[in-house]
């Protein structure tokens, strides 16, 4: 005897409600998530996103962890520089995906299986380099602030990558008082807005400035990784 087709909520999973609150906030922002509209995404009914989910917060919990997985991990013992400066690349290119979780990132209480899967991958590559546990810190530290606040820029900019800006830096020269601000006119004009200029370029460059001076400061740390 076939069972009866099975219900929506019957159907719903932790991961499943996750998946479309994601799909949610890169469609339409954080401001439009709540328990209600993911729901309604689903065709289920609100209650029934409680049986997986305990509240909004943990949605959150969730939504974040699952961005992290998105991050590449590092492979502890491997060529540190690289492995991070994949880290960084691939965490870019997701947070770039889902720009609501860049202020989220470290902000959860608590934290999913996933993140701290990556922060122990991260911690792991630095220690196996050679890192003492200052130095690990100070390093984790300097990378996720070129990332985050590299992103925070990146995603606020008032226009699209790729958008041709003569006309938007042609209104804004415009607009600047006559023969005042010359290093930002210079600037605008003669780099900003020619062909080929891209703001985003400049993660790699920054990037390979802070690897760069860790490397230098690894060198210098006195013998053994504990120290």
């Amino acid at each position: 005897m076939a069972g009866r087709p099975r219900s929506g909520a019957e159907r719903l999973t932790r991961d499943g409600i996750v998946s479309a609150a994601v799909d949610l906030a890169d469609a339409a922002g954080l401001a439009s998530l709540s328990m209600r509209s993911v729901a309604q995404r689903l065709g289920v009914t609100p209650m029934s996103l409680y049986n997986h989910v305990a509240n909004k917060e943990e949605l959150l919990d969730g939504m974040v962890d699952a961005v992290f997985a998105e991050f590449y991990a590092p492979v502890p013992g491997a060529e540190w520089r690289s492995e991070l400066r994949q880290r960084a690349l691939t965490a870019r290119e997701a947070l770039k995906r889902h720009p609501w979780a860049v202020g989220l990132m470290d902000s959860r209480r608590n934290a999913g299986y996933e993140t701290l899967l990556h922060h122990d991958a991260v911690i792991g590559c630095l220690r196996e380099a050679g890192f003492s546990l200052r130095l690990t810190g100070h390093a984790f530290a300097v990378l996720d602030a070129h990332l985050y606040g590299f992103l925070l820029q990146e995603v606020s900019m008032p226009f699209e990558p790729g958008q041709d800006l003569a006309e938007l830096g042609t209104q804004m020269i415009a607009a600047l008082p006559e023969g005042q601000l010359p290093y930002f006119r210079e600037f605008t004009l003669e780099h900003a807005l020619q062909a080929g200029y891209d703001f985003g370029d400049e993660f790699e460059v920054g990037l390979d400035l802070v690897l760069h001076g860790l490397a230098e400061r690894l060198a210098a740390q006195p013998q053994g990784r504990a120290s």
